[in-house]
């Protein structure tokens, strides 16, 4: 099924691109945008889109010429993989915010393992200490009292680790979410825009918009579901 729709994205910007050739500088770039659209829908990347515009050059017979024609198809090019590099961008973006927070949980937690082993290397030399003390009664009271105490510290330092950690990936998807769910918010916003560009339009330009709006909407539910999920309740 997706080498059926790559061979139908080929067909259509070849004609796209002669099209545009026969009309001109001052052709719309539109069509350029739509086609960078649908190669995002199916997920290719610059160097996949390169080679369908060579592709298409070839069989336009414009391959390695250099004449009006040959700015005419940059320029097309460029239009069509701006999209193409936006979203690639929004995504390198978004992963590299979630790798940075990910590495300060790490460095909190590790923070917090050292405080623990601390607190049970206390624990056992009062254990120690209260079981040298067993034949001195008051002695053996007092060190059982301090132990008592710092174990209660560890249970409290322990419930702390785990709040501090769950606030953290609370703070992770919530970052998540809003990155992603602002992306896919400015793109719908330049889609509206297209549609109101393209009155003068044929309809299957305007549905083909519509369609592409309800997928970004369809998106961003699909991400706040994601971040509901990944919430795990703090520790009561």
């Amino acid at each position: 099924m997706k080498q059926k729709n790559l061979i139908r994205l080929s067909q259509q910007y070849e004609a796209a691109l002669e099209t545009h050739f026969k009309r001109g500088p001052g052709a719309s770039l539109a069509p350029a945008l739509k086609l960078g659209r649908a190669a995002v829908v199916l997920k290719l990347d610059t160097l996949a889109l390169a080679r369908m515009h060579e592709q298409a050059l070839l069989a336009l017979g414009l391959s390695g010429k250099k004449n009006a024609f040959v700015k005419l198809a940059r320029t097309f090019f460029t239009e069509a993989n701006a999209v193409i590099e936006q979203t690639h961008r929004a995504a390198q973006e978004g992963k590299a915010s979630l790798s940075r927070s990910q590495a300060a949980l790490g460095l909190r937690t590790e923070e917090l393992a050292v405080s623990n082993r601390e607190l049970l290397r206390g624990v056992a030399q009062r254990k120690v200490l209260a079981d040298a003390a067993t034949k001195n009664g008051q002695h053996y009271k007092d060190s059982l009292k301090e132990s008592l105490q710092l174990q209660k510290q560890l249970r409290k330092l322990t419930h702390r680790v785990i709040g501090e950690q769950e606030d953290e990936r609370h703070q992770i998807s919530r970052k998540l979410q809003n990155e992603i769910a602002q992306t896919l918010l400015g793109i719908n916003v330049r889609l509206l825009s297209l549609k109101q560009q393209s009155r003068g339009n044929t309809r299957n330009f305007r549905s083909a918009i519509a369609s592409t709006q309800r997928l970004v909407l369809k998106s961003a539910h699909s991400v706040k579901r994601f971040a509901r999920e990944l919430d795990i309740p703090q520790p009561t």
